[in-house]
């Protein structure tokens, strides 16, 4: 296939999709826009009769129970009532009991003065159902009783006693479930129409009033409108060839005028016309500027793979101030960059705020042991000096109380030191170190450098503390170490915490949760810290820097 029929194809073929769209959703809307017109010229008719018909009901009930005459006017020859209804006062739909089903609806009223029924005249209700103004040829409005049945005369069907035509269509099943809407659907022809539909209720009376009109006769405009849509179509068609045939013409010309310069220069001929070597530079300029195209691209799809590995610092520069693709992809990679630092400064603030809630929470236990179960054992231990005079008892008693006293100071001492807040970080280590040789056969060394008025914060001597806590207890449960040294030192602008052990050490890479390492990067990181660990066997050393917060 050469590149004119080529051509030829793909014009057509879009010029013929396009036509077939615009046509299509111009139909499309006009018969949406007809279809939502009818209904709402229905539903207008529908609305206007509805009212009329629940007023007159009202006004004819209002002055049937201000009249003073009490008479019946029914023929109870021809009008069977039961009791259970005479006995009620309201509006009723009495057909169903009329000998020949004719429609009929009655007002009863029982008083003190006596039963009064009365049978109102249904001709006014007729009037406004055959009142067919807008509703065209094939329109009706008509009511349906609750058991299903018309109530008015079909225009369709003038010979048929209402009552013996059933309409059991989608409206009239919606409309007695209380729900008021419109659509298209069969009516009782089983013929599809344009429908809207309600409830009257007014007193005991229950009937739906319908609006309809065929959809056959809405539709006839829009069978027009497509005729004429299609001859449209294929005129537009037709002029849409003839302009391809011509645009195709001045498309391939220069593609030949190519092809027949690199046949030339394929012979050895190079005597060209200006007119020739012009067309072929243009052609030839046209791929160069294809070439640097896909150059261009090339370097941005490598760069769109970089991002989506998540290679934020792939270095990646426009073509020029009008690379637009290329100003995008950087655009989304600083927001990458500023979205992954969003999302580890919000990791970050969220690992604070848990940490600082055990803290919290820990030095709250602390002070209830101290302040609270302090005292009260003090206070025992007082009142055994001076109460119990068994002096062996008494003996005992006191060192049962001082060992409570003294274990109960130690755990208020190991969920918070109290001379974090009193004396720092430096002077807290000093005593925790000093109490922990008593219990270890481990040499541990600890040098305190920091300043004596030192910048560190409280929430900084916290995570040292626990740092430390840490570091020691991996040493002394899992490392067999004999020795341990730590230093804490305070510049200008960090604080730096160095621990060495000389234990066996352990692999980095596959060191297990329960070892606390975890733990203790975690409080370096919200600390906004940096850790070195060298776990070699024999020379275990964790280096870790905080800087100072002003």
């Amino acid at each position: 296939m050469n590149i004119k029929t080529l051509i030829l194809i793909i014009i057509n073929s879009l010029i013929a999709l396009v036509i077939a769209l615009l046509s299509f959703s111009s139909y499309k809307q006009f018969s949406n826009v007809l279809n939502d017109r009818i209904l709402l010229q229905l539903n207008s008719i529908k609305t206007l009769k509805q009212n009329q018909i629940e007023h007159l009901l009202k006004s004819e009930w209002e002055r049937f129970e201000a009249s003073e005459l009490y008479s019946e006017n029914i023929d109870t020859s021809v009008l069977k009532i039961p009791d259970s209804i005479l006995n009620r006062n309201g509006i009723y739909d009495f057909t169903a009991y009329h000998t020949t089903k004719k429609t009929t609806i009655g007002f009863i009223s029982n008083s003190e003065r006596g039963r009064m029924i009365k049978v109102f005249d249904y001709n006014k209700i007729k009037q406004i159902l055959l009142e067919r103004t807008g509703m065209g040829d094939s329109g009706e409005s008509y009511l349906v009783g609750n058991d299903f049945r018309m109530r008015s005369q079909s225009r369709f069907y003038p010979n048929k006693t209402p009552y013996t035509i059933s309409v059991k269509t989608k409206g009239v099943i919606n409309a007695f479930k209380g729900i008021n809407g419109r659509g298209v659907f069969e009516d009782y022809r089983g013929i599809e129409v344009y429908s809207v539909y309600s409830l009257i209720a007014v007193g005991n009376l229950k009937m739906v009033i319908l609006s309809e009109i065929d959809v056959d006769e809405v539709t006839l405009p829009l069978k027009e409108l497509k005729q004429r849509l299609l001859g449209i179509t294929l005129g537009i068609f037709l002029l849409g060839v003839m302009l391809s045939l011509f645009l195709t013409r001045i498309i391939t010309n220069p593609i030949k005028n190519m092809q027949k310069s690199l046949r030339i220069m394929a012979q050895g001929d190079y005597n060209q016309t200006n007119e020739f070597i012009k067309n072929s530079k243009e052609i030839k300029e046209m791929f160069d500027a294809l070439a640097n195209l896909k150059a261009s691209l090339q370097g941005a799809v490598k760069f769109s793979d970089d991002i989506g590995k998540m290679n934020l610092h792939t270095d990646f520069k426009p073509k020029s101030s009008n690379d637009l693709l290329g100003k995008s992809l950087l655009a989304m990679r600083d927001k990458l960059i500023e979205f992954r630092n969003k999302e580890e400064n919000t990791r970050i603030l969220s690992k604070r705020m848990l940490v600082n809630g055990m803290e919290d929470e820990r030095r709250r236990l602390s002070r209830e042991l101290h302040d609270g179960v302090g005292p009260y054992l003090t206070s025992l231990k007082h009142y055994i000096e001076n109460r119990v005079k068994n002096e062996e008892k008494k003996a005992e008693m006191k060192k049962i109380v001082d060992e409570t006293i003294s274990e109960i100071r130690l755990m208020s001492n190991a969920l918070m030191p109290a001379s974090i807040d009193d004396f720092g970080i430096g002077v807290t280590l000093t005593n925790f170190i000093e109490r922990l040789k008593k219990s270890t056969t481990v040499t541990i060394e600890y040098e305190d450098l920091t300043l004596e008025n030192s910048n560190i914060t409280n929430h900084q001597a916290i995570n040292l503390f626990r740092i430390t806590q840490e570091l020691i207890n991996n040493s002394l449960k899992h490392a067999d170490a004999k020795n341990i040294r730590i230093t804490l030192s305070e510049f200008d602008e960090f604080v730096s915490l160095f621990y060495f052990d000389d234990g066996i050490g352990f692999d980095i890479t596959t060191v297990k949760l329960g070892l606390g390492i975890i733990n203790i990067k975690e409080r370096v990181e919200i600390c906004n810290g940096t850790i070195t660990i060298n776990a070699t066997p024999g020379n275990t050393t964790f280096e870790i820097e905080l800087p100072i917060e002003l």
